[in-house]
């Protein structure tokens, strides 16, 4: 038996396609963030830099900075769905960014706004009074579907999702599974 090679290869196409997903799951929770904080433009900035990425433009310093802006504006609110809402912004940014190194680690630049996002959903169920269990499932399956080719392919080439020890870490697994089932 052979060890896995440490590199993944990886084109810009691959790259738009991963940064895509990550801003079409992130883009649902951002009026979250901006309902609890209308005056802070970060988020918002963030996944406008992750849309240029994915609509053709280089992958430059911007997405970083904005990444982390977007992440700094999450530090700054109480409310926890605003909170995740402009942390998956971020998160988009940051997926241009996804690395070739063949580490269950770089999973997350594929797939933390997607758990950001259904963990949101998770929450809101519970503020409801529902079922947050289905809810999270539910939610995991449609954001798996969000995941177009070559998303899965790619997420393939990695190892899979550590289980880890919080819900951000159990979603992201769950969300690892599911996006890897699809062609």
């Amino acid at each position: 038996m052979t060890a896995a090679p440490d590199h993944v290869e990886l084109s810009t196409d691959d790259l738009r396609a991963v940064a895509r997903y990550a801003a079409d799951c992130a883009s649902q929770v951002l009026p979250a963030f901006e309902a609890a904080v209308p005056d802070d433009p970060r988020p918002r900035e963030a996944l406008a830099a992750a849309r240029a990425f994915t609509d053709g433009a280089a992958r430059s310093n911007r997405q970083r900075t904005a990444a982390v802006a977007a992440h700094r504006a999450a530090a700054a609110v109480d409310d926890e769905v605003a909170r995740l809402g402009a942390l998956a912004c971020g998160d988009a940014a940051a997926a241009a960014y996804l690395h070739p190194i063949a580490r269950a680690t770089q999973v997350g630049h594929i797939l933390r706004a997607a758990a950001r996002v259904a963990r949101v959903a998770e929450l809101r169920a519970v503020a409801a009074g529902d079922d947050a269990g289905r809810a999270a499932d539910e939610a995991v399956a449609t954001l798996a579907g969000l995941a177009a080719p070559p998303v899965p392919a790619v997420l393939r080439r990695y190892p899979p999702a550590p289980a880890g020890r919080h819900r951000l870490a159990e979603l992201t697994s769950a969300l690892d599974a599911a996006v890897r089932a699809r062609n």
